[in-house]
C-alpha cells in the first residue's frame, strides 16, 4: 500500500480546487475496488436530482459526465436506503431500476459524501457491467475519498460565500441605499477614471450637478417619507436622461451628479453641452405621482460644465467647477 499512500498524499497536497482532488482519487478507486468506472454526483434532495459531477471510465461501462437522473431512480439512493457499501448483485436486489437496466450494472460500490453538519454533497461510487468480487479496502477508500472530498467542496463553498459576502459588502460601500445609484465613494473613482481617459485620449468629460430646489419645503410639509419618494423617482428619471455611456450618482441629500464623455476634440462643444443640459432640467420638471402625495415639481437647479483634457487636478476639483455652475443657475432662477 505504499505506493498507494503516497500518491495519495500527492494528490491532497497538491489539489487546489475539487477537480483537481477528485479526478485522480476516482482513478485510484477503480484501482482499488477493481471496477470499471467510478464518478462523484451531487445531489439536490429538494429538487430530487442527481447529477453526475466528475467521473473516470477505464472499460466497456461509460458513466457519463454532466448527466442527471431523478434521484429515486438511481442506485446510490437505494444503496443508502438498504445501507449497502458493495453489492455484485444490483439488477437482482433493485430489479426495478431502469438506469441499472439500461448500462447493464451488476456491481455497485459507493458511499454518500456528507458535509461536516451531516447534509449530503452527493455520492461516491464505483460500478462494473460484470459481478465483481468485493475486495479489500474498498469500504476503506470510498470513506476516506469522500471524507477528503466534503473536506474540498466545503472549502469551495466556503470561498464562494466569502466571496459572495465580499461583492455585497463592495456594491453596498458603492451604491446609495435609498436610490440604488452609485454613492459619492462610487463617483469619485469613476470620475477619475473618466477624467483620466479624456486626458489620454484628448477627449473633455461633461458633469452635471444637480440640486433639487425647494426639497426642504417638500419634507417640512409632506414628511420625510415623500421626500424620500420624491429622490427615489428623481433618480429614476435622470437614468432615463442619461446616454448610454453617462453615469448618474447622488451625491447625498438632494444633490446628483451625472457624468459623461463630452467632445473628442477635448474643447467645449455649445451644441453638446446645452442639449445635455436641457434634457436633465427637462427630467426634473414635471408631475410626481409618490406615494402619499402629487408633486408638481418645477425642476432643480443644473449645472453643466465641460471638463478639458488636463484642466483639473483631480475629481474633487471638477465636482466644485459643477457646483460653481449649479450655483450661478440656482442664484439666477432665484433672481427671475
Amino acid at each position: 500500500m505504499n505506493p498507494f499512500i503516497d500518491q495519495l498524499s500527492d494528490t491532497v497536497s497538491k489539489a487546489r480546487t475539487l477537480e483537481e482532488l477528485t479526478r485522480p482519487l476516482l482513478e485510484m478507486l477503480e484501482a482499488v475496488t477493481g471496477l470499471e468506472s467510478a464518478f462523484l454526483t451531487s445531489v439536490d434532495e429538494a429538487k430530487g436530482v442527481q447529477h453526475i459531477v466528475y467521473a473516470h471510465n477505464s472499460r466497456n461501462l461509460q458513466i457519463p459526465e454532466d448527466r442527471s437522473l431523478q434521484w429515486n431512480d438511481s442506485p446510490c439512493k437505494r444503496a443508502q436506503d438498504d445501507s449497502v457499501v458493495f453489492t455484485n448483485q444490483v439488477l437482482a436486489r433493485w430489479p426495478d431500476l431502469q438506469v441499472a437496466q439500461e448500462i447493464g450494472l451488476q456491481t455497485y460500490a459507493g458511499v454518500p459524501v456528507r458535509t461536516s453538519d451531516g447534509g449530503l454533497y452527493g455520492t461516491l461510487c464505483a460500478v462494473d457491467g460484470e459481478a465483481r468480487p468485493h475486495r479489500p479496502h474498498t469500504e476503506q477508500a470510498l470513506r476516506l475519498f469522500a471524507h477528503l472530498i466534503a473536506q474540498q467542496a466545503e472549502r469551495e463553498q466556503l470561498i464562494r460565500q466569502l466571496v459572495a459576502a465580499n461583492d455585497q459588502l463592495a456594491a453596498a460601500a458603492s451604491t446609495d441605499q435609498l436610490t440604488g445609484l452609485p454613492n459619492r465613494r462610487a463617483l469619485m473613482a469613476t470620475l477619475t477614471r473618466m477624467l483620466a481617459y479624456g486626458q489620454r485620449q484628448q477627449a473633455s468629460v461633461l458633469i452635471a450637478f444637480i440640486d433639487l430646489d425647494g426639497f426642504k419645503a417638500v419634507n417640512d410639509r409632506h414628511g420625510h417619507d415623500v421626500g424620500d419618494q420624491l429622490l427615489i423617482a428623481m433618480a429614476e428619471r435622470l437614468q432615463r436622461a442619461l446616454r448610454a455611456e453617462d453615469i448618474a450618482a447622488r451625491l447625498g441629500g438632494d444633490e446628483f451628479i451625472l457624468a459623461g464623455m463630452g467632445s473628442p476634440s477635448g474643447g467645449a462643444d455649445p451644441v453638446t453641452q446645452g442639449g445635455w443640459t436641457d434634457r436633465i432640467a427637462e427630467a426634473t420638471r414635471g408631475r410626481f405621482a409618490l406615494p402619499g402625495a402629487t408633486l408638481d415639481y418645477p425642476g432643480a437647479s443644473v449645472g453643466v460644465v465641460t471638463v478639458a483634457p488636463g484642466a483639473v487636478q483631480d475629481a474633487q476639483e471638477a465636482l466644485r467647477l459643477a457646483d460653481q455652475a449649479m450655483y450661478r443657475i440656482k442664484q439666477a432662477r432665484k433672481s427671475v
